[in-house]
């Protein structure tokens, strides 16, 4: 396994499998690698010859008061693990690699960013869209994989991809949960034992919206207010409960098949988000 800390020598290295007849699919992290991370891996090894795991903490997708200075980080364990699950290279550049002076051309999306996670944390899809552009130019993958718990963003970097005209598939993995139900995620290890079990209270709201649709409730409201209700009441700060159509992200009043019910909340001083996709294919629903 190879670790690449520049842009040109990543560039190298994949014009030469490119020139080898190889399909390179990118894996975009933060680093602090869990089973969620490993999954998108899993994926990548699926669509493509060679996979390429890019560990980027990446500065300008966090606000100032946000977390960037004590994210998790680990690259030796990163490293160990990526091994394990055969990646083939590690994409590691350090800060003044990716952005070596001062950055004034960003990359904007002017739709989709600008509900949900965009209202609370308004710089940050600007920094997504442009690491992840960048990215894409040093690594030039035929294929990107994303996890799907974090919906908005898979949604923006597909819209960016489309009107960019980047040549790269975007492919998505199912959320990933630890074995009590919370969905995965670096920012779990910040919660306290109490805090952990507060945030159970998401993925169980969303799991009794998803009954009471079942049951034929179809007013957005009724299951908006439910599942606020049952987090506030386990002391989370609900930051949105969003129910809204899985292209536009724009809210529904009446549930229809194939909805996205979305949700944002702090827990002690952890802010989670988690998703659940109301599909008729899967479900049943909508017969």
């Amino acid at each position: 396994m190879k670790i690449i800390k520049t842009i040109k020598e990543m560039q190298t290295y994949s014009r030469e499998m490119h020139a080898s007849g190889n399909r390179v699919a990118l894996v975009p992290t933060m680093g602090d690698l869990h089973e969620g991370h490993l999954s998108l891996v899993d994926a990548a090894h699926r669509h493509a010859d060679i996979v390429v795991v890019s560990i980027f903490i990446n500065p300008t997708q966090f606000a100032p008061e946000e977390d960037f200075d004590t994210y998790p980080k680990n690259l030796e364990r990163d490293c160990n693990l990526c091994k394990l699950r055969k990646v083939d290279a590690i994409f590691a550049p350090e800060a003044n690699e990716m952005y070596p002076e001062p950055i004034t051309a960003w990359v904007i999306e002017n739709s989709l960013t600008e509900v949900l996670c965009g209202k609370s944390r308004p710089t940050h899809f600007t920094g997504v869209t442009t690491v992840v552009t960048k990215l894409f130019n040093a690594v030039l993958p035929e294929a990107a994989i994303f996890g799907e718990k974090d919906f908005q963003q898979v949604a923006v970097i597909k819209k960016m991809t489309k009107d960019l005209n980047f040549h790269i598939e975007i492919i998505t993995v199912p959320i990933v949960r630890e074995a009590d139900g919370l969905a995965m995620s670096s920012r779990n290890k910040y919660l306290t034992e109490k805090e952990h079990k507060e945030a159970l209270s998401i993925n169980i709201s969303l799991k009794a919206a998803e009954e009471a649709i079942l049951s034929g409730e179809r007013n957005s409201a009724v299951i908006i207010k439910q599942i606020t209700l049952r987090i506030s009441q386990n002391d989370g700060k609900v930051d949105y409960v969003e129910i809204m159509n899985p292209e536009t992200l724009q809210p529904i009043t009446a549930i229809e098949p194939d909805t996205v019910i979305a949700v944002a909340a702090v827990f002690g001083k952890t802010r989670l988000i988690d998703n659940l996709v109301i599909s008729s294919a899967s479900s049943g629903l909508f017969v």
